[in-house]
């Protein structure tokens, strides 16, 4: 097994990153509409500091199943002014994006990182890269207006492990080291249940890459018509196999209710913690 990292994105990874989301959309699966203006996302990313978020990550872009593309001008319009703001609080701030015209805007507004379901397949390698800038890797098959109609795989892990290993390699060659790299094997992303249940697992699999990995299966693991409450449970149940399997980013709407229940893992408890 190789060495785990050590950091991403400049933050230490002894113990696992609470990435808060900040939605500034209409549409997004969970939470779409609650924070829609800039005003809003804003509040809520500050009240998610306050809980313990380590990342902020803003998106202006549902990437939900069978969610429509926005234009650019949407998102620049939805995203800078909430980059903006929240700029200024002590925390890294991603941009969950995929065009390269808004990765050079959100890290013009003061982002460091940039969050990309397309793992850069639309391009960005050479400016993130120059621009010293770290980046976390998705796996997607397929597209979000189609992804999750009828995905079918030989064998999940190795076929998710081996695109994220072809999209390591290419950042690396570009000039982005592996500190600056983190690798997200995309939960329902062009996956069905049993392929989530599967990767979570067997996520300790990707660790070969020996990158940072990020997860992120808030919300995502529990029936469609689950309560408010079943979801958050199912978040943290699925929270703390990540963290037992390798994960050290956590991609999270429920950041103190994700902050509570990794304190109780006993490997994470600080030394002379009372048994």
């Amino acid at each position: 097994m190789p060495p785990a990292p050590t950091e991403f994105a400049g933050l230490a990874l002894s113990r696992p990153r609470l990435m808060g989301i900040v939605n500034v959309t209409p549409d997004s699966f969970s939470d779409g509409g609650r924070h829609g203006d800039a005003d809003q996302a804003i509040k809520h990313g500050v009240a998610l500091i306050r809980e313990g978020a380590d990342i902020l990550d803003i998106g202006g872009e549902s990437t939900r199943p069978g969610a429509v593309p926005v234009p650019l001008a949407e998102e620049l319009n939805r995203v800078l002014p909430v980059i903006e703001g929240l700029r200024g609080f002590g925390v890294p701030i991603s941009c969950d994006t995929y065009k390269v015209e808004m990765m050079v805007a959100a890290l013009d507004a003061g982002a460091t990182i940039v969050n990309d379901v397309w793992a850069l397949r639309w391009g960005g390698m050479d400016m993130l890269a120059a621009r010293r800038a770290s980046v976390i890797l998705g796996h997607m098959k397929g597209e979000p207006a189609t992804m999750n109609d009828a995905p079918e795989y030989q064998d999940v892990v190795a076929e998710v492990r081996a695109f994220l290993a072809e999209r390591v390699a290419a950042c690396v060659e570009a000039g982005i080291p592996k500190e600056r790299i983190a690798v997200d094997p995309g939960f329902g992303f062009g996956k069905k249940r049993r392929h989530n249940m599967t990767l979570l697992h067997e996520l300790e699999q990707l660790a070969s890459l020996e990158c940072a990995i990020c997860v992120g299966a808030s919300r995502k693991f529990s029936p469609k018509d689950a309560t408010d409450e079943m979801k958050i449970a199912g978040s943290l149940v699925a929270a703390v196999l990540a963290v037992r399997n390798g994960a050290r980013i956590l991609r999270v709407h429920d950041v103190a209710a994700h902050k509570g229940a990794l304190a109780l893992l006993p490997e994470l408890a600080p030394p002379g913690a009372a048994a």
